[in-house]
C-alpha cells in the first residue's frame, strides 16, 4: 500500500531559481550605446587614431542597407579615401575545408611578427534560406584575434554572387584608414568569387590540398590564370609526399598559359598551418611579386583599373538598389510575377513594362 508520507523517487522537489541569463545593467549600456551613436566626424577621427571599435562602427554602418545610413557612410568614407591606398591587398580562395581559416592564422601571425598591422576580411556564405550567416571567424582564428596588430571582420556575402560582401571594397578603404597595411580578404570558397576579389586586391592567392582529386579540379583555366600563386595546403604528415606531387602537377599546369601583363610568373609552393613550414617562404614569394610590380608600373596601373572596375560596380548596385525600393515598381512587380508564373505574359515582356515604369517617372 502506497505511503502518502514517504518521498517518491518520481516527485520533483524545488531546485535554486536560475539567475537571468543576462544581465539588466549589461541590456541598458547596449541600449544606451546604440542610442548615442557617433557622428561621421567622430567615426573618422576614431579610425584615424587607430581605434578599432570606430573601425567596427563605421564597417556596420557602410554595410547597413538603411538609406537613412547612406549620408552618413558615404561622409565617413569620403574623409577617410585621402588616408587609404598605403597597404597590400591580397585575396585568398580556394575550396570549402582546403584551411583557408587556419592558414590565415598563421600567416597573418607570421606578418604580425614581422610587425604588420594586418586587417582580415572574412565573407561568410548566406544562407539563401533563412538568409543568416554563422559568422565564426574570429572562433575560428583565436589566436590572431588576440593579436594587438591584428584585426577580424566577418561579414555575409548576403545576396551578392561571388562570395564578396557587398561593401568589402568601402571596408577595405576603412581599415587602410586606420592603419592596416596589409589587407586580407578571405572568400566563401571557389566559385564565382575569383573575378570579384580578383577585382579589389593586388595579389591572388589560390590554396589547394592534394589527395582530394583536387589536382584535376584545380587545372581549370579560369582560376588558374588568376592566381598569382598556388599554395597546396596541409603539406604535413603522411600529406607531405602528396603535396610534393600535387605541386609539381601544378607546375606543369602553369606552364601552359600565357604570361601574365604583370610579368609575374606565377608559382606553386605547399605549406602546413600546424607546423608552420612553408609559411615564411609564401610571404616571401608575394614580397617577390610585390617588388617586380612596383618596379614595372603594373602595380598602379591595376589599381587604376580596379578604380574604374567599381565605379561601374557602384552605379549598378545603387541603380538594382533604387529600382526594388521603389513601392509603385514593388507593386507592378508583384502583379506581373503572377502573370508570368501563369504563362499569361513573358519574362521579356514583364521586364520591358517594369523598366518602362521605372524610367517613365525619372
Amino acid at each position: 500500500m502506497h505511503n502518502p508520507n514517504l518521498t517518491s523517487s518520481l516527485n520533483e522537489r524545488d531546485g535554486i531559481a536560475q539567475p537571468d541569463s543576462i544581465s539588466k545593467q549589461a541590456i541598458a549600456h547596449v541600449t544606451k550605446l546604440r542610442k548615442n551613436q557617433p557622428s561621421a566626424e567622430e567615426l573618422v577621427d576614431g579610425i584615424l587614431a587607430g581605434n578599432k571599435t570606430a573601425l567596427s562602427r563605421a564597417i556596420t554602418l557602410v554595410e547597413s542597407t538603411n538609406t537613412a545610413h547612406l549620408e552618413k557612410a558615404n561622409t565617413v568614407i569620403a574623409q577617410c579615401l585621402p588616408h587609404a591606398n598605403k597597404s597590400v591587398r591580397i585575396g585568398i580562395t580556394g575550396v570549402p575545408g582546403v584551411g583557408k581559416s587556419t592558414f590565415i592564422e598563421a600567416f597573418g601571425k607570421h606578418l604580425t611578427g614581422l610587425g604588420k598591422k594586418v586587417a582580415v576580411l572574412a565573407v561568410d556564405p548566406s544562407s539563401s534560406l533563412s538568409h543568416g550567416s554563422i559568422l565564426g571567424d574570429k572562433t575560428r582564428m583565436e589566436e590572431l584575434v588576440k593579436d594587438e596588430n591584428a584585426y577580424i571582420r566577418p561579414s555575409a556575402s548576403g545576396d551578392t554572387l561571388g562570395g564578396v560582401a557587398r561593401k568589402t571594397r568601402e571596408a577595405i578603404i576603412l581599415c587602410e584608414a586606420c592603419g592596416f597595411d596589409t589587407i586580407i580578404i578571405e572568400t566563401v570558397g571557389v566559385g564565382q568569387s575569383e573575378t570579384a576579389v580578383h577585382s579589389m586586391v593586388d595579389f591572388f592567392l589560390l590554396l589547394k590540398i592534394s589527395g582530394a582529386g583536387d589536382e584535376l579540379q584545380g587545372i581549370k583555366r579560369g582560376i588558374m590564370e588568376m592566381a598569382d600563386l598556388i599554395v597546396i595546403n596541409k603539406a604535413d604528415g603522411d600529406n607531405i609526399k602528396k603535396a610534393g606531387l600535387a605541386k609539381t602537377e601544378f607546375n606543369r599546369a602553369l606552364h601552359l598559359f600565357p604570361a601574365k601583363q604583370s610579368g609575374w610568373q606565377p608559382k606553386v609552393t605547399t605549406c602546413s598551418s600546424i607546423t608552420h613550414e612553408g609559411i615564411a617562404e609564401t610571404w616571401q614569394t608575394i614580397s617577390e611579386y610585390f617588388t617586380l610590380s612596383k618596379n614595372n608600373g603594373f602595380f598602379n596601373i591595376r589599381r587604376s583599373e580596379q578604380n574604374s572596375y567599381w565605379l561601374t560596380e557602384t552605379i549598378n548596385e545603387q541603380l538594382k538598389a533604387n529600382f526594388y525600393s521603389r513601392e509603385d515598381i514593388a507593386k507592378l512587380l508583384e502583379a506581373n510575377k503572377k502573370a508570368v508564373q501563369n504563362s499569361e505574359l513573358s519574362p521579356f515582356a514583364a521586364a520591358a513594362i517594369l523598366l518602362e515604369r521605372y524610367f517613365a517617372d525619372k
